[in-house]
């Protein structure tokens, strides 16, 4: 059981960007709900196993232990969390927490990088040509021409991408495909790295994967992860960039540019507008700031 933890925090980590204090948190929480079902009778050993009363009985467990209601909140948000990701990821076939009461939790609104942090971090990607140098700059491109959770480029395959139509086909969250259309520069990347980067890493000829590794297998989402931290790095902006902030970005920019909401939800594939509408804040906050810096309160 503690695999799919492992995974569900590597997870966190790539996708969400959650930092290491997050991380921590959602360790120890997912560990003391192991330890809790591990005293069950008979014992819950494998997560199939564990019923809605299971949770339940956890949270009673929990507030007879005095802690107080933010932190069984939180413990709770954790189990909800991994159930959730056990689901998509095709582990259980039905989620235990589906109908408890979700926690209230605040909402963070998602940080955007400026367009001119986007075109330093994209150019910097494209300073070798070397194989590596060339996959490194098409990934980068495609994140930011699509908006793509990172779970879905590693899976991407080479016929997913139609450079002659300038679009690419993803299979988003419950496997819903989309189809997504790409800029000029994202076109000539993913063509150079397909002509001149990715024959030089591939070994086996029947590999499919777009992305590959130097091991000639499919990149995973750990190492687009550290490709996109060495890149923000380098240009000294490592701790405000992880793969989802390419995501935000695009959205951002693509609402401040003047794109529908209905449009951008499409592109993003998300199931609900009001996912989707938290980007229109982020886009305000922006023009705010814009306006604060370029009007200075008199002194």
């Amino acid at each position: 059981m503690q695999e799919q933890i492992r995974q569900f925090l590597d997870f966190l980590v790539v996708e969400q960007g959650s930092s290491e204090n997050t991380i921590a948190a959602y360790h120890n929480d997912l560990s003391q709900f192991v330890r809790f079902l591990s005293k069950r009778h008979p014992p819950i050993t494998w997560w199939t196993d564990v019923k809605k009363d299971d949770i339940v009985n956890y949270i009673l467990h929990l507030k007879e232990r005095e802690y107080t209601s933010s932190t069984v909140a939180r413990k709770v948000a954790a189990v909800k969390s991994f159930f959730h990701f056990l689901l998509a990821e095709g582990l259980i076939q039905d989620d235990p927490t589906a109908t408890l009461d979700s926690p209230k939790v605040d909402k963070r609104l998602p940080k955007a990088l400026s367009h001119d942090l986007i075109t330093r971090l994209l150019a910097e990607a494209g300073k070798s040509s070397t194989p590596k140098g060339r996959r490194d700059k098409a990934l980068l491109e495609l994140l930011y021409a699509t908006g793509m959770r990172v779970s879905e480029l590693v899976l991407l395959n080479t016929d997913d991408v139609n450079l002659a139509s300038a679009n690419v086909r993803c299979f988003g969250k419950g496997s819903k495909e989309r189809i997504i259309p790409i800029y000029e520069r994202a076109v000539l990347a993913l063509e150079e790295y397909l002509q001149k980067g990715r024959p030089r890493f591939l070994k086996d000829p029947d590999e499919k994967a777009l992305f590959l590794n130097h091991r000639g297998k499919r990149l995973t989402r750990q190492g687009l992860w550290l490709i996109i931290k060495h890149y923000a790095d380098e240009i000294g902006i490592g701790p405000e960039v992880t793969p989802h902030t390419l995501r935000h970005s695009f959205a951002t920019h693509m609402l401040s540019g003047g794109a529908g909401l209905r449009e951008v939800q499409k592109l993003l594939g998300h199931a609900n507008i009001s996912t989707t509408q938290v980007y229109t804040h982020v886009s305000s906050e922006r023009l705010r700031q814009v306006y604060d810096e370029s009007h200075p309160r008199a002194k």
